[in-house]
């Protein structure tokens, strides 16, 4: 008989702002790489995110839509530019007409040195063995503070609920935040300038937004896990030391956030972190302590998303020293959040997995749940530039998955 979960924390509504998320779930945002030359949103990408809102988690984000076209990480990724801006209109009138309940949330993204130099220019506050890429000239970096703000107001025009400011995984926000950002300049070195980028950034967006119940938020990565990453002691040490991720936090509730999406790692360095491996338990479970340090700091009223529950699954998961039916993805998800660790769980390959995981879990329908295998397929179509899905239980990602084996041949999973 099918294990029957309990989900009376992940069905209650939430107020995110001033509007109401019908239950706990959250759509991460996952990057597809299925847009159209042009950077509007693809067959597969409506296919996609239908099916998502077709699935009725509480908030859906729509994924790493870049705020320029010059500097990207995926060839055939979102963008939101003046060119975009009626597709991305169309697009979020169809997604509403499905289920307007949704909060649809958008984030918004610069790759900066995560920029792929084969089709886009490659930048940098300070180059990182491995990545370098030009150097960032400070009216660089006002400029693109200017392409966040008109961002912004292209997602209000089109129809978002609000917006996440990415702060995450290695992309340009973290990058300026690093204590490895030592460079003597308007955005490095000393806290006050390191932070400057995020918080003047995030205090002209507000300011830009006539709407008031547009919803501001930031998902950012609490400790990437090598020297001199977000969460870091110092540009030269790998120590954990989250005063600076904990004051990023408060200083972006104070202009305005109205939720805080927790993550970790930077996927380019230290995949298991930000996408946790159940080989690697500690990493599994170093989430909570992050959204528990997150949810310590913020107002009650300020949102506390948190990231990393895929990894559960339905406890067939590999996790040790622990009860097997105690330590699933809606257990922990459930158990946090009555414990006041997380407000809100966030899901990312478990919703390529099965894009209607939410209504089915909270239908009672556990039995039919498509569950992630942990596979990281999904990360293999990503870093290959291609269309990305999932390719267990998706016939068609599942052959296309194939074909790329037999074109490329396997690839070697580096955690660098």
């Amino acid at each position: 008989m099918t294990q029957q979960f309990r989900i009376d924390q992940l069905e209650q509504p939430i107020e995110i702002g001033s509007k109401e998320a019908k239950n706990r779930l959250v759509i991460n945002a996952m990057e597809c790489n299925d847009a159209d030359e042009r950077g509007n949103p693809g067959p597969k990408t409506k296919r996609r995110y239908k099916n998502l809102f077709e699935g009725e988690a509480g908030v859906v984000v729509l994924e790493a839509v870049t705020v320029t076209y010059e500097s990207r990480g995926r060839k055939n990724q979102l963008s939101i530019l003046p060119r975009n801006k009626e597709a991305l209109k169309q697009f979020t009138k169809e997604l509403k007409e499905i289920n307007d309940d949704v909060i649809f949330l958008w984030q918004l993204t610069h790759a900066g040195e995560l920029s792929h130099p084969d089709f886009s220019r490659r930048v940098t506050p300070k180059q990182l063995p491995g990545f370098e890429g030009d150097l960032l000239t400070e009216e660089e970096v006002h400029d693109i503070m200017d392409q966040f703000v008109e961002a912004v107001q292209i997602a209000e025009e089109c129809g978002a609920d609000g917006v996440d400011f990415k702060l995450c995984h290695g992309y340009l926000g973290s990058q300026l935040l690093r204590p490895y950002n030592d460079r003597d300049w308007k955005f490095g070195g000393s806290w006050e300038n390191r932070s400057r980028f995020a918080f003047q950034t995030l205090e002209r967006m507000v300011d830009a937004v006539s709407d008031p119940d547009f919803i501001f938020g930031s998902k950012i990565s609490l400790w990437e896990g090598f020297p001199g990453g977000q969460g870091s002691a110092g540009p030269d040490t790998a120590v954990m030391d989250l005063e600076e991720p904990l004051k990023l936090v408060k200083g972006l509730e104070e202009r305005g956030a109205d939720f805080i999406l927790e993550s970790a790692g930077s996927p380019s360095i230290t995949l298991a972190l930000a996408h946790p491996d159940h080989r690697i338990p500690k990493d599994v479970y170093m989430h909570h302590t992050f959204q528990q340090r997150v949810s310590e700091v913020v107002k009650p009223e300020t949102v506390v998303m948190g990231s990393g529950y895929s990894a559960f699954r339905d406890g067939d998961n590999d996790l040790q020293a622990v009860k097997k039916e105690e330590n699933t993805l809606p257990y922990w998800g459930n158990k946090n959040i009555e414990d006041g660790v997380v407000d809100m769980v966030a899901i990312g390959r478990q919703s390529l997995a099965d894009p209607h995981f939410p209504k089915k879990l909270l239908n009672g329908d556990h039995e039919d749940i498509n569950w992630c295998t942990l596979c990281d397929s999904c990360i293999e179509f990503l870093i290959r530039q291609q269309n990305v899905g999932c390719a267990v239980h998706d016939e068609e990602y599942s052959q296309a998955f194939q074909n790329m084996r037999e074109e490329f041949g396997k690839l070697s999973f580096k955690r660098t």
